[in-house]
This record gives structure tokens, C-alpha cells and sequence, in this order.
């Protein structure tokens, strides 16, 4: 624990700086374009890569030595921004230049991830993969509170600039138990011919290694499914705050939400083994985290999003937190680095293909329905969930709530994902 506590401060630290680097940049694009697609396209820039390249990275990451891996994903990224400081201290900075860097960092961050989490099951033993799991969600809750607010302070003080130096120093606080700290030797089978050998053929293996294990399959097609889902939430959340209140209060909100994964966060990492099964809790949990979206829109209330916003939060460690240990502990260390990738890039496309779907069908569905005049503001959809802007979008929060609480009561009727811990011995 005492060496992966160094490593996971570290990584902390540089998770902390990226994410002031992001929001930065993210409003130096927006005040240069002043353009919503412009802004969207930095998004995909960011999303869209490590898809393409994570079950590539994943076989890779089993071939190479893990902690070199995580040096050199981190040398890259320090490399990518330091180019844009250069390029804005020459006064060349151009929009094109970040969406580069965007696809640079994302590309790197698919070989750092799936790292990461393989070496986990190397550096901790068994008993202590919740705890360490929670203190990964840990580092997203403080990331998520810290990051906007120091980057939002900073910014009008230091500029653009000065943050990025910032990112660069955050990476190097990184690299020093990276670089120091010893990671155990992987252990192999006793017969290595058993994979196949070359590089097409193992990152194949990363899905037949998921199919030989049926439950671990259909385990995974419900996270994705809810991760669809929610992909949903998290391109109409913004929306749906703004249609009643104003910016500023999106951003209290935004503050209770990472209140919210921070404590959810802090409750994990004093679990060691409490949960025999955690494939039961772990369904439970989506089943409330529905329930929670459902309340976020039922009514046009400030207050009541606010609520369902840190009780969504305070759940979603568990869920994240406690699907990785499911996986560390099912799937065989030497192929962690691809199943984990497999799992990123399968889990990845289910939220961009959810934002291109919930724009149009609120825009053009669901908000028409529930405006002062439609056809479902005078029924009883609208006495209960009211009518007017943001009204459709909150119906369709409560319909992706309802069908997330379903998906979770699906998942538990049957055998082979219930008792999916039973029936596979730890890896």
C-alpha cells in the first residue's frame, strides 16, 4: 500500500494539473471562436482517438514493461504541451493546434489507463483492491472540485501560460515515484505458447478471454449499456440546469456534485472485502443511480437537482470503482492491460453515440412535446412533470432513470451475472 500510495499521489497531482490544462484551454477556444461546434470539436478530439486505439494499446501494454509505459505516456503529454507554450509565448497558438494536442494526449492516455489499472494488481494485494479502487475514484472526486476552481482563479492572474507551466510541473511531481519505485515482475503462464503470438492475434485474445468467461461478457454488456445511458445525463445535464437557473447556480451544483464523489469516494477506500459478492451491490447501485436521474428531472426545481446530483455522484465511485475490482480480480494479470483497454474502448463508444442521439431527440422530440403548447403539456405527463423549456429534457431524464433502475433488475435475473463471482475463481 505504501508504494502505490507514492505512485497514486503522483498520478493525483498530474491528474489535478491536466484537467486545469483542459479547462483552460477549453475557454481559450471558446472566447477565440465563440462557436458551439468549434467547442464540440475539442471534445471529439478528445474522445474519439483512444477508442480507436485502446484495444492496440491494451495488447501492447501486456507486451511492455507497465511502469515504462506510464513514464513514457507521461514524457509525451509534457512534450504535447510544452509545444503549445512555445506556440504561445511566439504568438503562433492556433485552434488546429490544440485539437493536435487533444489527439496527441488522448492517444498517450490510451497506453497510460489501462497501465494503471493492470499494475494495480501487481503493486496491492487482493484484500486491499476495493480500498485502492476507491482511492482512484478518490483522485476523480478532488480532481473534479479542485481542477475548474484553482484553473477558474489562476487564469485571470497567471493567463493561459501560466497554467500550462503549471500541467508541465504537475507531470514532473509524477514522474518521480514513477521513476524510483520498483513495480514487481509479472508472472507468466508455465506455458507461454498457449497465446498466440503476434501482435493482431493477442489483442484479439483480450475479447477471447472475455468470451471463454460468458458472465464476465454479459457482466460487461450491462455497464455498457448503462454507460449509454448515462451518456445521455451527462450531454443534457448542462442543459437542463441552465433552462431554470444561471450559470452560476450550474456551477454550485457542479461543486455538490463533486462533493458528492468525494465523499462517495472517501466511503470506498475504508472497504477491505466487506462485500463477498459485490456483483449485487454493484446492480443495486445502477438501480439507485436511475432512480436518482429520475428525480433530477421529475420537477422544475433547483433544489431537487441539486439533491439527486450529490446522490448520483455519491454512488458513482462505488459502481466505477467496484466494476475495475470485478476485473482484477476475474481477469488473468498478464492480459489485464488488454481486457482493461477492451473495456475502455467498448464502454467509450456507448457515451459519444448517446450525445449524438440525445441532442436531436430532445431538441426535436421531447422539448416540442412538453413546450406551454404541446401536445403533452395538458395531460397528465405535464401536471406531473410540468411544461415549458427544459420540460422535455426532464421527461427524458426520467425515462433513461426508469430505464437504468429496470436494466439493474434485468442484470440481477440472471444466474450467470449474479453469481458471476461464484462461478469464475479469482484470476
Amino acid at each position: 500500500m505504501r508504494i502505490f500510495t507514492l505512485i497514486w499521489l503522483g498520478q493525483l497531482v498530474s491528474l489535478i494539473g491536466t484537467w486545469m490544462a483542459v479547462f483552460a484551454l477549453d475557454i481559450w477556444v471558446f472566447q477565440k471562436t465563440g462557436s458551439a461546434t468549434q467547442f464540440a470539436l475539442v471534445t471529439l478530439t478528445c474522445t474519439v482517438p483512444p477508442i480507436i486505439i485502446s484495444p492496440l494499446a491494451g495488447t501492447l501494454v501486456d507486451r511492455w514493461d507497465r511502469r515504462w509505459t506510464m513514464i513514457i505516456s507521461h514524457l509525451c503529454r509534457g512534450l504535447s504541451t510544452l509545444s503549445i507554450v512555445a506556440l504561445l509565448t511566439t504568438g503562433q497558438l492556433e485552434i488546429w493546434h490544440i485539437y493536435l494536442r487533444n489527439v496527441f494526449i488522448s492517444t498517450f492516455g490510451a497506453f497510460h489507463s489501462p497501465a494503471y489499472k493492470a499494475s494495480i494488481t501487481s503493486l496491492v494485494p487482493q484484500e486491499d483492491l476495493a480500498r485502492v479502487s476507491g482511492m482512484v475514484q478518490l483522485a476523480m472526486g478532488i480532481q473534479q472540485i479542485i481542477s475548474p476552481l484553482l484553473a477558474g482563479i489562476l487564469l485571470n492572474i497567471i493567463q493561459l501560460k501560466g497554467i500550462l507551466l503549471i500541467d508541465l510541473a504537475a507531470l514532473l511531481v509524477a514522474l518521480v515515484p514513477l521513476v524510483f519505485v520498483p513495480f514487481p515482475k509479472i508472472s507468466q503462464p508455465a506455458d507461454e505458447n498457449q497465446e498466440p503470438l503476434s501482435i493482431l492475434r493477442q489483442t484479439a485474445y483480450g475479447w477471447t478471454y472475455l468470451t471463454e468467461r460468458p458472465g464476465l461478457v454479459k457482466f460487461l454488456i450491462v455497464f455498457t449499456i448503462y454507460q449509454f445511458l448515462i451518456g445521455f445525463v451527462a450531454v443534457l445535464m448542462y442543459p437542463l440546469i441552465l433552462s431554470l437557473t444561471t450559470p452560476a447556480s450550474l456551477g454550485q451544483i457542479a461543486f455538490v456534485g463533486g462533493i458528492g464523489t468525494l465523499v462517495g469516494a472517501l466511503v470506498m477506500t475504508t472497504q477491505k472485502n466487506s462485500w463477498k459478492n459485490l456483483i449485487v451491490p454493484i446492480l443495486s447501485a445502477m438501480s439507485l443511480s436511475g432512480l436518482w436521474i429520475a428525480l433530477a428531472g421529475l420537477r422544475p426545481s433547483t433544489i431537487e437537482i441539486a439533491i439527486a446530483t450529490l446522490l448520483f455522484f455519491f454512488t458513482a465511485p462505488f459502481i466505477n470503482g467496484s466494476v475495475q475490482v470485478i476485473f482484477q480480480k476475474q481477469v488473468a494479470e498478464r492480459v489485464q492491460g488488454r481486457v482493461f483497454a477492451l473495456i475502455g474502448a467498448i464502454s467509450g463508444i456507448a457515451i459519444p453515440l448517446a450525445a449524438l442521439i440525445a441532442g436531436p431527440l430532445a431538441d426535436r422530440v421531447f422539448e416540442p412535446l412538453m413546450a406551454f403548447d404541446g401536445p403533452w403539456s395538458r395531460n397528465l405527463i405535464g401536471q406531473v412533470i410540468g411544461s415549458g423549456p427544459g420540460r422535455g429534457i426532464g421527461l427524458l431524464f426520467v425515462i433513461v432513470g426508469c430505464f437504468i433502475l429496470v436494466a439493474g433488475f434485468i442484470g440481477y435475473q440472471y444466474p450467470g451475472i449474479r453469481q458471476l463471482e461464484e462461478n469464475l475463481p479469482d484470476a
